[in-house]
């Protein structure tokens, strides 16, 4: 496989889509409508349908057409490749197709469903590392020590050409679209879809999608080049890549017509939606188009547009679908959160739901404190989204009761709410963090080793959401004294983590 036939110009890019062989192994796969949406936000809307590939993703279009195209020698050596996900599948199958023996390195946090699916696809599985890094790490040590071909999960023109075939059948199967929007994590999609589309129809919009915590494209985009974020979220684990690649990046920066990122509860949003036209589970990442979609068409009053999107995944975690259904009312404005604070005396609840009117209450969190206010957690179901929200909160203070909107908090969102009443019972000296805790063996012990035996814990709230990972709040005893030497542990620790002291909600319930 030489590097002089890898393509470089739009022409080129789109001669090796058209000679890609992704249909020995990958299905053509439906351009599906979406009647409720459609209806709910007047433009026809149509979802790319790549969870109903062989491995439930789109992955396996563009390992397929690189492995396809290595030589004898290089298929006779052997492949490998490092992914906790999708990535990891499509190479399996690929390799079983062809009969080349496949390698993969996942880390050793990734779930055994997953790992159990390469498996079942004929590849043989490494478990090393506790995150994607170290087994790209190892990876590319067996790489050099056996002669194995190595590849890469999007930055790569062989494999950003097996992606682009999922442009190519859009067009064909709706040739009058207006807008296509791709989700993006290390661009291969989004590069492949794009640069196909600008050689056929260049008219056609390509709107690149973002999580709002993990947007290297719109980082590379302001910078002029990769840059690496310092810190991705795992919720959309697909996307979550710190540093887009070089060659996805080039064809983005040149093909793409515009850019959105969306936030998680947006994502959980638009997992709803799928399922309600489609029944469709999607993985967070496989509907994080369609949310940037949604947003797209609201932000730029977008009406009677013929609007195409890809659902990119669907292996998701069953148990992570807990969170998905927590969050998704919030995504759509049709629950808002609030931090209440009402006068401890009889009646007191009934004037307060007075003024709620007859809206249903989906939440309310309250424990008696103090013998003259009274602060309550309360959820209230929205018809009218934003604006019927700022509505109750100026009914709400003009009948004297100070409010603070917690809708977009996500500390209060994913902590607080569940433990309304446990203020301490004697003043502390207390700073609270937000830490986000790999799930692997020996993680706690590793937090309790590196802080708790030097500062009192005063607080620990511990959620997880079928994740590889886990969100955890934790408050410590700290004097001002001890901050430097408290930051320094938090370096050695290696976590991700927050300040969350100033946070509102932690001020009105916890402290």
């Amino acid at each position: 496989m030489s590097t002089d036939s890898f393509p470089k110009t739009g022409a080129e890019y789109l001669r090796q889509v058209l000679r890609a062989p992704v249909y020995e192994v990958a299905t053509l796969t439906p351009l599906q409508d979406m009647p409720r949406l459609s209806a709910r936000i007047q433009n026809n809307v149509q979802i790319k349908r790549e969870d109903r590939q062989p491995v439930h993703s789109f992955k396996l279009r563009g390992a397929y057409n690189m492995v396809s195209n290595l030589t004898e020698a290089q298929k006779k050596a052997g492949v490998i490749a490092a992914s906790a996900g999708n990535h990891a599948q499509g190479m399996a199958l690929s390799g079983t197709k062809l009969g080349i023996s496949t390698t993969i390195v996942m880390p050793k946090t990734t779930p055994d469903i997953k790992v159990d699916a390469v498996r079942s696809f004929g590849g043989q599985v490494v478990l090393h590392g506790n995150n994607f890094d170290e087994a790209k790490a190892e990876a590319e040590r067996l790489s050099d020590l056996h002669g194995f071909t190595f590849v890469p999960p999007f930055d790569h023109p062989l494999v950003i050409a097996g992606q682009g075939t999922i442009g190519m059948e859009m067009l064909q199967q709706n040739g009058h679209l207006d807008y296509i929007f791709v989700p993006v994590g290390g661009g291969g999609l989004a590069a492949g879809i794009a640069v196909l589309v600008k050689q056929l129809m260049p008219e056609i919009k390509v709107i690149a999608v973002e999580p709002e915590d993990s947007a290297c494209l719109k980082a590379a985009l302001d910078a002029g080049k990769p840059v690496a974020l310092d810190q991705v979220s795992m919720f959309a684990d697909g996307v979550a890549v710190k540093i887009i690649g070089q060659e996805t990046f080039r064809l983005c920066q040149e093909y793409i017509d515009g850019h959105i990122t969306v936030s998680s509860d947006e994502i959980c949003s638009a997992v709803k939606d799928i399922f309600e036209d489609t029944r469709a589970i999607a993985e967070p990442s496989g509907a994080l188009a369609l949310a940037g979609l949604k947003k797209f068409a609201e932000k730029h009053a977008l009406q009677d547009k013929q609007l195409g999107t890809v659902l990119s995944g669907a292996n998701t975690n069953f148990h992570g679908l807990r969170y998905v259904s927590e969050r998704c009312e919030l995504g759509e404005k049709r629950e808002g959160l609030l931090a209440v604070t009402i006068p401890e005396h009889q009646g007191a609840f009934f004037e307060f739901c007075n003024i709620i009117g007859g809206r249903a209450v989906t939440e309310f969190n309250y424990r008696y404190n103090d013998d003259k206010l009274a602060n309550i957690f309360v959820g209230v179901r929205l018809a009218g989204g934003q604006e019927e929200l700022d509505s109750i909160i100026k009914d709400l203070r003009a009948g004297g009761y100070p409010v603070a909107d917690l809708s977009d908090d996500e500390m209060a969102k994913l902590h607080i709410r569940y433990m309304i009443g446990g203020k301490p019972s004697k003043p502390l000296q207390e700073r609270l963090y937000s830490f986000e805790f790999p799930e692997y063996p020996g993680a706690l012990l590793k937090f309790l080793s590196t802080l708790g035996t030097h500062w009192n814990i005063s607080l620990f709230n511990y959620r997880n959401h079928g994740a590889d990972y886990g969100r955890v709040l934790c408050g410590f005893e700290l004097q001002e004294s001890d901050l430097s030497e408290f930051s320094s542990h938090l370096r050695e620790l290696g976590y991700q983590c927050k300040d969350e002291t100033d946070n509102p909600s932690y001020q009105f319930f916890l402290s």
